[in-house]
């Protein structure tokens, strides 16, 4: 069975100790690619290095995590246009819009995504979105720009089956991880109605780790219990979860094995 990790932040210091052994086990549990997230310019150059390093595993990916949009966005945005200029990547993110830490620059937050929707749709790149105490706001603007011709996944989404489908309509998959593991989870009941077709596996490594190693450091290796997890609630096989996923990431990110 072949895996796609499609959000793991795999240059961050949580690995920094073992980040060999971690790429080795994740591709020993049937990981062929990982999609790396972008946060800001402060990482980007780690991260960017890591992805080189392991060139044939690891797929970058730029942009400005809404929690890094501060008083310096405008050089956050003018470091990331000379960033794509150079680099070949996957899609735009992580971006999008965080209301739970700080509210302090909502407005910039906004003005940083919307830069970052014409920048996607400049270098025909799909958008990672991230959303959190956003999803509202997000969908308003998504339709607000519906003629730029977006597509993207919504990272470990957060939205009911009505907010699913819409998100769907809008031409975006949703990105499924530890989280559907919980208990009382309102992702499993989501999961459960939407077609396979709109999913992809991803950890948010090493944050969201699934049960049953949550309290523990997340890693990309943990992708087939969330696959498990995923083929329990359709109930289905995992090598159906595992195929079809993996169609999904490759069509969205236009990837090869």
């Amino acid at each position: 069975m072949k895996f796609i990790d499609t959000h793991t932040h795999i240059y961050l210091e949580q690995f920094d100790n073992d980040r060999t052994e971690m790429l080795k086990k994740a591709y020993n549990n049937g990981l062929t690619k990982l999609l790396v997230p972008d946060i800001d310019s402060h990482h980007r150059s780690k991260m960017l290095t890591v992805c080189e390093q392991n060139k044939q595993y690891c797929l970058p990916m730029l942009g400005i995590h809404p929690t890094s949009v501060k008083d310096d966005f405008k050089e956050e945005l003018r470091l990331l246009k000379e960033s794509l200029e150079k680099n070949n990547v996957v899609a735009i993110g992580e971006c999008g819009l965080d209301y739970y830490w700080d509210k302090t620059f909502v407005e910039q937050q906004t003005e940083v995504l919307v830069e970052q929707f014409f920048l996607a749709q400049h270098y025909r790149l799909p958008l990672v979105i991230h959303s959190r105490k956003s999803l509202n706001e997000l969908l308003k603007l998504l339709k607000q720009y519906k003629q730029l011709g977006l597509t993207g996944v919504f990272h470990c989404f957060p939205g009911n089956l009505k907010e699913a489908e819409e998100v769907i309509q809008l031409g975006f998959k949703l990105g499924i991880g530890g989280v559907v593991t919980y208990k009382n989870a309102t992702m499993a009941e989501v999961v459960k109605q939407i077609p396979i077709k709109y999913i992809l596996l991803e950890t948010d490594a090493p944050y969201l780790t699934p049960v049953p190693n949550r309290g523990q450091r997340n890693e990309s290796a943990y992708i087939p219990i969330i696959a498990q997890k995923i083929a329990e609630l359709k109930n289905i096989s995992l090598e159906e979860v595992a195929m079809q996923t993996t169609i999904n990431a490759q069509e969205l990110f236009k990837i090869e094995l």
